[in-house]
């Protein structure tokens, strides 16, 4: 499914973290930066789809730090990598959001709920969820974009999906290539 002819300009592209732009521990959690290792060609694809986008987000649900596995030290350990690693490339993440609570805790942040886009609505005002796309490779994910009006791609896993995303892709690069 191409969704456009032309390369428009879209407006926000927000970007789950594991198994979008680095592997996905499915035994665990990213605990340090050692074992932050970017997906086969996430920072290419991103570096694509940054000509295409007005800002790019991270969304990430991240309960290890509420389960107490890593600190919130930590994780901004992480975060401060990542993003590093993607300014060497030129490439520039405008904000990171992340949930820390425990999946279904009062006040839960975690995607599929919109909170995390509401808060990134409230920091970018322009931000007009029905130009922008939710990558992500698990349901919620995929939820987290449809409940906001926004197109959608799942990253190919060995997560099943239930939700059916505007584009199913194998990676970042597959995404440009297609939108």
């Amino acid at each position: 499914m191409k969704v456009s002819t032309s390369k428009t300009p879209f407006n926000t592209l927000f970007l789950d973290r594991d198994g979008v732009i680095n592997v996905r521990n499915f035994d665990g959690y990213i605990t340090r930066p050692s074992e932050f290792i970017f997906c086969k060609h996430a920072m290419e694809g991103i570096q694509l789809l940054a000509s295409l986008f007005d800002r790019i987000i991270v969304v990430t649900n991240q309960q290890c730090i509420a389960k107490n596995i890593i600190s919130e030290s930590n994780l901004n350990d992480i975060h401060r990598y990542m993003t590093d690693s993607l300014a060497a490339k030129g490439i520039k993440i405008d904000a990171i959001y992340v949930a820390e609570n425990l999946k279904d805790a009062p006040n839960d942040r975690r995607k599929p709920s919109p909170a995390m886009g509401l808060e990134a609505k409230e920091q970018f005002s322009t931000i007009d969820f029905t130009n922008s796309w939710m990558v992500g490779d698990t349901d919620s994910d995929i939820l987290f974009g449809m409940n906001l009006g926004m197109h959608t791609a799942a990253v190919k896993s060995n997560e099943r999906l239930t939700q059916t995303p505007t584009l199913l892709v194998t990676d970042l690069v597959e995404l440009y290539n297609r939108i």
